[in-house]
């Protein structure tokens, strides 16, 4: 996932070959209104807000895929990209912000599915999308027709089609996330929770719970449990697949659930304890922030363990193994427990703060942090080797492992630290000094060395560590609309994918192997696949594809004819191509997988440059 289409604003002054100027473009997009932004989408639409609405342009293509010229001008907040999907939402606000306007468009087909007027809505909150499912949920108050009814709406999102309408009673509105679960979609309103049969479209059943907040599958993939808001806290309770509570009562939980398991022993479930911002006294009396793990049996409910293990900070990282749960904390440490409570480490680990990564190596669990890093046994907690790595605390970790030399390299900013997996010798292989105070944040193994590359650096190490080549280029200044968006799309897309093979039966908690970017890759295309619509297919050639600009990096500097992008190749280092923009704050998006440079050359009018050629 790491390398699917991060939008990459390098810099760069070199020799330059095959000059391409901004006047020659390859495609030329006229959008008939002020252009405000663009945004690469993780379909390869290229999303256009401008005076009249938006637009959307895909790469190597003539024309517009879809322009929509009744929004008006859209604001930033009132668009939401679905990540790794071909949706994006749009909700504005009537007068004093009180009638909600709600669409979704299919940027890849360019296509309306769900308007509020059109649909049949006076007003409704930001539409649920289900996966893999592919259903759009809606809730809101109905037109005139239907006398301003609150109600929840369940649409097909391959075809935009309404399936259902679900009228609620008396003041009742829809709260918390709907699911899908065995058939039926469940959803909440402040009096209680229903269950729709999606095949006929009726209300199977309701249960008086209030104000639950989520649901998740149990056990059997029929009944569930509830999730409850109470103040501060949650409670849960299991509800049957005829909707009567299978608990006596519900079990309270401090602080909201962040993370919940099914296990073979029964339910492990994390909640957080939010900072109470008081001082003093008041403070002492609060409740600690921090992640609290609790263990409940499946069938009543009751806590299974005496005394819960000690978090002292938030779990950043969990973990369920064949024999009890692995977990790792945000502000340092990292532990393990059995599903019956018994400590399985000899005493917690210690390591520095906010922990990058643990994952599965031959010898053992690898953990990185920002200041040390180890290979530690899985059934003790000790370190496989003489003691940890430490190193200065880093702004950019980045790492590989080093298959052809058996080893796992790490790049802690300033320098690049070895460990032999066999023998579990440590060496530094070398130290760097990127210029105007920059740290590698990409770090790649190539046939000729190592990469290391920044916003304005570039350097290829041989694997000894020698330097082959240290490409640095001026910056001119950053554009302002060059925002790299889509690393945060890489972790929503990684929730999308686990929620369909939970539902499935499997651990969406486990601990991967090492570098397994490619397995993960594969079960995000194989659930774009299994939705089968047009659009997901399309996403799926995408997905799939390897990047344009594998070999290159495109980088923007002040250059002899002025601010321009230059093709730099990332094995030797020499510059390739050179496009001039002529323009002192150039507005430009650059789309990795595809190989296409979108550059704002007025106002309305946006050009297109192929970087494959």
């Amino acid at each position: 996932m790491r390398h699917l289409s991060f939008l990459v604003f390098l810099l760069t002054s070199s020799l330059v070959l095959n000059a391409q100027k901004a006047e020659t473009p390859d495609f030329t997009y006229n959008i008939e209104g002020k252009i405000e932004k663009m945004t690469l989408t993780s379909s390869g639409v290229m999303l256009i807000t401008h005076g009249k609405g938006l637009a959307g342009v895909k790469p190597g293509q003539e024309g517009l895929v879809f322009n929509f010229d009744d929004y008006g001008k859209v604001k930033e907040e009132e668009i939401f990209i679905v990540p790794n999907t071909p949706y994006v939402m749009v909700g504005q606000s009537g007068f004093a912000g009180i009638a909600a306007k709600q669409s979704v468009i299919d940027v890849v087909s360019g296509k309306r599915l769900f308007d509020t007027k059109a649909n049949g809505w006076k007003a409704a909150g930001r539409p649920n999308l289900l996966l893999p499912e592919n259903k759009l949920i809606v809730s809101g108050q109905r037109t005139a027709k239907e006398k301003y009814a609150q109600a929840i709406g369940i649409y097909d999102m391959a075809t935009g089609n309404e399936e259902k309408l679900l009228t609620l009673k008396g003041s009742e509105i829809m709260t918390g996330s709907p699911k899908i679960i065995h058939g039926g979609l469940i959803v909440s309103s402040q009096k209680r929770l229903y269950r729709i049969d999606l095949a006929t479209g009726n209300e199977t059943w309701t249960a008086d719970l209030k104000n639950v907040a989520f649901v998740e599958p149990a056990e059997d993939g029929k009944s569930l449990y509830a999730f409850i808001n109470k103040g501060k806290n949650q409670e849960v309770h299991k509800v049957s697949e005829n909707g009567s509570e299978l608990w006596s009562d519900g079990k309270k939980l401090k602080g909201f659930v962040s993370n919940f398991e099914i296990t073979p022993k029964g339910l492990a479930i994390v909640s957080d304890v939010a900072d109470s911002g008081k001082g003093g006294l008041a403070k002492l009396a609060a409740a600690k922030a921090q992640s609290n793990i609790s263990f409940l049996s499946a069938g009543t409910g009751e806590d299974l363990w005496e005394k819960a293990p000690k978090t002292k900070g938030y779990v950043q990282h969990f973990y369920i193994m064949d024999d009890g749960i692995l977990f790792g904390i945000r502000e340092g440490g990292i532990n393990k427990i059995s599903f019956e409570g018994a400590p399985l480490f000899k005493k917690p680990l210690k390591t520095g703060e906010n922990i990058h990564t643990m994952a599965l190596t031959k010898q053992g669990m690898i953990y990185i942090t920002d200041s040390d890093a180890d290979i530690i046994n899985l059934e003790t907690g000790e370190s496989i080797y003489s003691k940890p790595i430490k190193y200065k605390r880093a702004k950019a970790v980045t790492s590989v492992y080093d298959a052809v030399h058996n080893r796992y390299l790490i790049s802690t900013g300033e320098e690049m630290v070895a460990i032999d997996e066999n023998s579990g010798d440590i060496s530094t292989l070398a130290t760097y000094d990127f210029d105007e105070k920059e740290d590698p944040t990409s770090f790649e193994i190539r046939d000729k060395g190592l990469l290391l590359s920044s916003d304005q650096n570039m350097m290829m190490l041989d694997f000894d560590g020698s330097e082959k080549f240290h490409e640095y280029y001026r910056s001119p200044g950053k554009s302002a609309f060059a925002v790299v968006a889509l690393a945060a799309m890489a972790v929503a897309s990684t929730t999308m994918a686990m929620d369909a093979s939970a539902r499935a039966g499997a651990n969406k908690n486990y601990l991967g192997q090492y570098n397994q970017y490619g397995a993960q890759k594969k079960r995000e295309a194989d659930m774009f696949a299994a939705i089968g619509t047009a659009s997901f297919n399309e996403m799926v050639k995408r997905f799939n594809a390897t990047a344009a600009t594998e070999n290159a990096q495109f980088i923007l500097t002040k250059l002899d004819d002025g601010i321009g992008l230059v093709k730099v190749n990332k094995d030797l280092g020499k510059v390739e191509k050179e496009i001039v923009l002529k323009d002192k704050k150039p507005t430009y998006e650059v789309d990795e997988i595809g190989g296409y440079l979108y550059y704002l050359v007025k106002g309305d009018t946006i050009y297109s440059y192929d970087l494959k050629k």
